[in-house]
């Protein structure tokens, strides 16, 4: 049997002890720990061309391998309306969250937060937040949930968190009830709730204007925060409270 390409394979399995579901496609491995005849095989094919963001900064991948790691690149391969001459162009990514993904594509792992100086730890969180809206773009959940571990660890070893530049993207790229929108809905209640520090409400007025998901998620995480605690009945308000007068001046309402 000549060599085969990857881009034929399919993973999928079936239990038998329940009922007929259909194939169910398995998820792959990790390449680290893979026969070496297989990740020779997967080195084997030709090569893809990849162009990543606003610069379009250049990787050649080997075209199996990338396949085995998630359909998307199969799919644009095989999709003449958006890739030619084995070329993809991910114009609109991050080309230090892609080069993440490089990484792991070729060692199944990537770099730990924790072993980081403190100056670069908020850097690299960025680029693994990043990176998990790549990798949710490209379907790979592995890599995904590498990716927000290493975010949340990089926030809290850094002492900083995501602010609505960092945000907003998530709820433009993201589906509804992504965990990563989680993530960082809580964290923005938190900031909100936080009597200590700078930021209210308004401080994440880009984000409300623009997705009324990320306005729910942040009022439901902060009811859950709050637990069974209920504000004081604003109806009970008694005085010139709700008045539209300054509070040197008397009340002409009697």
């Amino acid at each position: 049997m000549g060599y085969q390409s990857f881009d034929s394979w399919d993973s999928f399995f079936q239990d038998f002890a329940y009922a007929d579901q259909g194939r169910i496609r398995m998820a792959n491995i990790n390449i680290a720990d893979v026969p070496a005849k297989t990740f020779a095989e997967l080195l084997c094919g030709s090569v893809m061309d990849v162009y990543v963001g606003e610069s379009k900064r250049h990787w050649c991948l080997h075209r199996d391998l990338l396949s085995y790691h998630t359909p998307y690149f199969r799919d644009q391969h095989q999709n003449e309306g958006k890739q030619k001459f084995g070329k993809i162009e991910l114009l609109e990514e991050d080309p230090q969250a892609f080069e993440l993904l490089v990484k792991w594509l070729y060692q199944g792992k990537i770099d730990d937060v924790s072993d980081m100086p403190m100056e670069k730890k908020w850097d690299y969180a960025d680029a693994c937040l990043k990176l998990y809206v790549l990798c949710d773009k490209l379907d790979m959940p592995q890599l995904k949930n590498i990716a927000i571990d290493q975010f949340r660890k990089g926030c809290h070893e850094a002492g900083l968190v995501p602010g609505p530049e960092e945000i907003k993207p998530i709820y433009d790229t993201t589906p509804p009830r992504s965990p990563i929108r989680k993530l960082v809905s809580r964290i923005a209640a938190r900031q909100i709730m936080d009597p200590s520090g700078e930021s209210d409400a308004g401080t994440y007025r880009m984000c409300f204007e623009a997705s009324a998901d990320f306005a729910i998620d942040v009022i439901d995480a902060i009811r859950q925060g709050s637990g069974t605690k209920l504000f004081h009945d604003p109806t009970e308000e008694s005085g010139c409270f709700y008045h539209e007068h300054g509070s040197a001046l008397p009340c002409e309402v009697g």
